[in-house]
């Protein structure tokens, strides 16, 4: 085995920027008749500390209410977490997907099956670390991608991003035992500040494993129209410690191939 590669789920192997993203911002609008922009949810993601999009919504109500000098009371956040998922799911989230008619139904696939596949055939095992709810997570991996059981730390199963719990424990579990200097490199793709972050926090709780974070940029940031957001956004993740930034999921098919993929490294 050459390592272990981790992969975050959103904007990472799907766009959210039709599903994810625009649930924060339609949940916002409910409350307070104000919807956030994509930018304002990346400057506040990328403070690292909101990965979980029901708090990164009232997060943005809270901050927004005070700006204006809105005093009336904030909602509860069972009712954000209500709505957001009307939003998100347009159903019941434990229910079948196939009665599912909310955004979830909006997010283009950012890699297919046989990517997976050929990075197994390189002899690297690798698996997911979301801050989705299992249901949504398992939908794009097993439903969508087919992928049969995938490796998974979802929501509600380990403490959010940037605590680095999910990540160590599946990396442990993909390893067979304990991580640590005999073992293969570790690395994690994501495309937030929290993913880098998470990073940074398993290397110190296990100095001796060699970890490694990759990053992409969202792909709502793609695009010549958004080339300077997307160098600032690049930039960001760089200055919180990204190891190699890549120009999408699928290039890390060609950087395996090189025997340094596992060394520090960026892409122009």
């Amino acid at each position: 085995m050459r390592g272990f590669l981790l992969f975050d789920i959103d904007g990472v192997i799907r766009d959210v920027a039709q599903s994810y993203r625009l649930a924060i911002q339609e949940t916002v609008n409910y409350f307070i008749s104000w919807r956030p922009t994509l930018q304002n949810i990346d400057t506040l993601k990328a403070e690292g500390c909101w990965n979980n999009d029901w708090h990164a919504s009232m997060e943005l109500i809270k901050r927004h209410k005070t700006n204006t000098g809105d005093n009336s009371n904030l909602p509860k956040i069972k009712e954000v977490i209500e709505i957001f998922s009307g939003f998100y799911f347009g159903g019941d989230p434990e229910g079948d997907s196939q009665g599912w008619k909310g955004f979830i139904k909006n997010e283009p696939l950012l890699v297919e099956k046989k990517f997976f596949d050929e990075l197994l055939t390189k002899g690297f095992s690798w698996g997911f670390v979301s801050g989705a709810e299992p249901q949504s997570a398992k939908y794009v991996l097993q439903t969508r991608l087919g992928l049969k059981d995938p490796p998974l730390i979802a929501m509600g199963e380990a403490p959010d991003k940037p605590n680095p719990t999910g990540l160590l424990r599946l990396a442990t579990q993909l390893a067979g035992g304990k991580l640590g200097s005999e073992v293969p490199p570790v690395a994690y793709i994501g495309d937030t500040v929290a993913d880098i972050i998470t990073i940074k926090k398993a290397k110190q709780v296990i100095p001796q494993q060699k970890f490694l974070s990759l990053a992409v940029a969202p792909p709502h940031l793609h695009g010549l129209k958004n080339q300077f957001k997307r160098t600032a956004y690049e930039n960001q993740l760089k200055n919180a410690g990204a190891d190699l930034i890549l120009n999408s999921t699928n290039q890390i098919l060609e950087k395996v191939k090189s025997s340094q993929f596992f060394t520090k490294q960026s892409i122009d």
